[in-house]
């Protein structure tokens, strides 16, 4: 096999040009948003909804202090005892995440006034004013949480995002690893319905 130097160096040329471009969008902090932006696209064809399927994951652990975002209060996690939680871990450096958070925003706008479903978005960035930063450049209005206690092993996941719900009984009955469209029928169907 003979391969001129002219296909090398053309080669080279067209490789080099995506490892520029990718290497400009790592550098300058867009590429997460990039990626984010290829999946969402993703989302939109419906073959990523979540499954609204009820399956039994194990009775959650209330005993976990969480803080707001927002005001830096201590929150109690028993304090949704009673009530649907959808409980979402995301980070603002994940793609993933990013991309599946414009389908939980729509659902927490459907809930919003319903005082039996709460909304717990867990952030883990190490940094909490760069996720915050994220938070107001994306408008997003959903309640924003950081641990302020270790998390229940329930609620542990090598993955991110993760997401769980909590029915009024204090079971975990959904657990999703990766992204998906929250906000379907389905799904609204499940956090609806007692």
């Amino acid at each position: 096999m003979n391969i001129s130097k002219q296909t090398i160096i053309k080669e080279l040329k067209s490789w080099g040009f995506f490892v520029i471009l990718l290497g400009g969008l790592y550098i300058t902090g867009v590429l997460p948003e990039v990626s984010a932006l290829l999946q969402r696209g993703l989302l939109m064809t419906g073959l990523m909804n979540a499954s609204s399927t009820e399956e039994y994951v194990g009775k959650t652990d209330y005993n976990w202090k969480l803080e707001t975002f927002e005001t830096s209060e201590i929150v109690d996690f028993s304090s949704f005892k009673g009530k649907k939680v959808f409980l979402n871990v995301w980070a603002s450096w994940c793609p993933p995440c990013i991309a599946e958070m414009p389908s939980i925003e729509k659902l927490y706008q459907h809930f919003q006034d319903d005082d039996n479903v709460v909304f717990v978005m867990l952030n883990v960035d190490e940094d909490k004013e760069k996720a915050d930063k994220f938070l107001k450049r994306k408008g997003f209005s959903f309640p924003n949480y950081r641990r302020k206690t270790s998390t229940p092993s329930v609620f542990q996941s090598n993955s991110i995002p993760s997401t769980y719900v909590i029915n009024e009984k204090g079971e975990v009955i959904f657990k999703h690893q990766g992204l998906a469209n929250y906000y379907s029928e389905s799904f609204i169907n499940m956090l609806t319905i007692q």
